[in-house]
């Protein structure tokens, strides 16, 4: 999978929980902290598989005082670059600001992402500006929007849009379930070819500090667009992450 296709649909945060610390625990005037690790069964990333449709770990470790965070997120990869070098390795590191305003929580950020050790021939790692806003708009249904920019990745400029919806379910046993969903476009300024829309629906099963998430991924990519017939396919995809405190 060539490396400048691969990053260019590769933009964003690694996923609308995993690049947020909770605007309850940033609401507070004082320190708060949190590390996950997570198992899951393909890391996928706006309906694109990133370890070749494989399973791998990942984790993060988040500190927050008042309305500012930041943090730190992992994943174990595999794809390869326009000369076959191999990216195993993903680090981002980011950092905001969580504001409220009435009934809506908003977070606006940072974002760098790092391949160590992954020389494709051309620049992997990126900048990128986040700006979003969430709330409850009726008991136990959320709503979300977040944008995204990276004003230069080697020389191209691209913007994704995405929303989220969530629906708290009743709690079942020890259990306490919701289900959710998410849809995306992603707008490649410099190969309009890149241009694709995702989406995502599942289930979320909360018990303790312990999620397991059963999820359906999908995208509007053609084979020709995204170089292979599995990767931007639809897939179920098993995540499982233990988060702490």
């Amino acid at each position: 999978m060539a490396v400048s296709r691969r990053v260019a649909s590769f933009v964003g945060a690694a996923g609308f929980a995993l690049l947020s610390v909770t605007g309850s625990a940033l609401a507070d005037d004082k320190f708060s902290w949190g590390v996950s690790l997570t198992g899951t069964s393909d890391y996928v990333f706006r309906g694109i598989s990133q370890t070749d449709n494989d399973p791998t770990v990942q984790g993060a470790v988040d500190v927050g005082y008042g309305m500012f965070y930041a943090g730190v997120w992992g994943s174990g990869l595999d794809f390869y670059g326009d000369n076959g070098d191999k990216a195993n390795i993903e680090l981002d590191y980011y950092a905001g600001i969580t504001p409220t305003w009435g009934p809506l929580s908003f977070d606006f950020g940072v974002i760098y992402y790092d391949y160590p050790g992954y020389n494709p021939g051309s620049d992997p790692d990126l900048l990128e500006l986040k700006a979003g806003v969430s709330g409850e708009i009726q008991k136990g249904l959320s709503a979300g929007a977040t944008f995204y920019i990276s004003p230069d990745y080697n020389d191209a400029e691209y913007e994704v849009y995405e929303g989220t919806m969530e629906y708290a379910l009743p709690a079942f046993n020890v259990f306490s379930p919701s289900v959710s969903g998410l849809i995306g476009y992603v707008d490649n300024h410099g190969v309009d070819s890149f241009d694709y829309t995702y989406w995502n629906a599942g289930l979320s099963l909360a018990v303790e500090k312990l999620t397991f998430d059963f999820r359906y991924w999908d995208t509007d990519q053609s084979f020709a667009e995204c170089e292979s017939d599995t990767l931007c396919s639809e897939k179920f995809v098993f995540t499982a992450t233990i988060a702490l405190p």
